[in-house]
């Protein structure tokens, strides 16, 4: 009711977004920002600021303030706006849109791989799995 927690599958992430608050005094800054959120009609919009020397956005300084637009377009689809500024970077503010769409399927966990030796050998059985399937 007061509270809506996203979850950032990549790096595990938690942004708490207070609803109907004001924005934490600009001396207070996070590396995910201040987010403060509101319902305009169906859509909950996400106001993001207060962000700290470096932001998760690459090129982002502290500077940066984000509006993202949640909305359920369909039963198993979400609509995700975002307009992003930051006068220190960008000349003028820049947006996107992404269609979220609801699976069955299972979702496999982001990881890195970076130093996984084993993972070669990972992947050569899975090769070699497949091609005895296809004999």
């Amino acid at each position: 009711k007061d509270r809506v927690l996203i979850l950032n599958e990549m790096i595990h992430d938690a942004r708490i977004v207070r609803m109907n608050e004001p924005h934490e005094p600009p001396d207070i800054r996070r590396w995910l920002g201040d987010s403060v959120g509101r319902w305009e009609g169906a859509t909950l919009v996400v106001d993001t600021t207060n962000f700290n020397e470096t932001p998760g956005l690459f090129a982002a300084s502290r500077n940066l303030h984000v509006v993202e637009r949640f909305t359920r377009i369909a039963p198993n689809a979400l609509s995700y706006k975002f307009t992003v500024e930051d006068p220190t970077v960008w000349t003028k503010p820049w947006s996107g849109e992404v269609l979220w769409t609801a699976t069955n399927q299972r979702i496999f966990e982001y990881a890195c791989h970076e130093g996984n030796y084993s993972f070669q050998g990972i992947l050569k059985g899975a090769r070699v799995l497949e091609s005895e399937a296809r004999r």
